[in-house]
């Protein structure tokens, strides 16, 4: 939904989905392989024309950072502008990801003020960052999207509680977690991942 809401709020083109690798921020047992989450966005993305799934980070090697996933898309597509779609919790955040100087030099930070922060909030720690990195300067976007308290944690916590998850995600992507049984038991979903 948010990727919707901003495509058309900033008129994209489209919108690429770049599952996460190997993310240096997270403990690996916690989250299934790069494999299966691509094949979970796929899924979820393959109904809207607009929206494109790329696995750059799951083929390449080691940890996933996205400065570099930034840097090889504009060597790839240097005719095309980037902008990158995040929460509130990005925006808060991103001074402690690698290089993120280098991610404000190669896209604009398109970020959704929800979660309980507000715009005040947000416009400050946009101006914060700007003066911390002066490649941010004019390189953030604030967008007001609906107060949605959606997570990966919360999906995954329902699935273990066997509750429905129903139109939190596509019914493709329930489908493909049943079948393979993932976040049902925690030591299980991550031994068939």
């Amino acid at each position: 939904m948010l990727a919707e809401w901003i495509r058309d709020a900033l008129r994209l083109d489209e919108v690429w989905f770049i599952p996460t690798g190997s993310s240096y921020m997270k403990d690996s047992r916690e989250i299934l392989s790069g494999r299966e989450r691509l094949v979970m966005t796929e899924l979820a993305v393959e109904d809207n024309p607009f929206f494109k799934c790329m696995g750059i980070e799951v083929e390449r090697e080691g940890a996933s950072y996205t400065y570099e996933t930034l840097e090889a898309l504009g060597v790839a597509f240097p005719e095309d502008s980037f902008y990158f779609i995040a929460g509130a919790d990005c925006l808060f955040n991103i001074e402690n990801w690698k290089y993120p100087n280098r991610i404000f030099e190669r896209c604009i930070l398109a970020a959704a003020v929800r979660g309980g922060v507000s715009m005040d909030e947000m416009e400050d720690k946009k101006k914060e960052l700007e003066r911390k990195f002066s490649s941010s300067h004019d390189r953030i976007r604030l967008i007001p999207f609906l107060n949605l308290p959606v997570s990966s944690t919360l999906i995954r916590r329902r699935i273990r509680e066997n509750q429905s998850i129903r139109y939190l995600v596509p019914d493709k992507v329930i489908s493909y977690i049943e079948e393979k049984g993932f976040y049902r038991e925690k030591d299980e979903s991550f031994e068939k991942a």
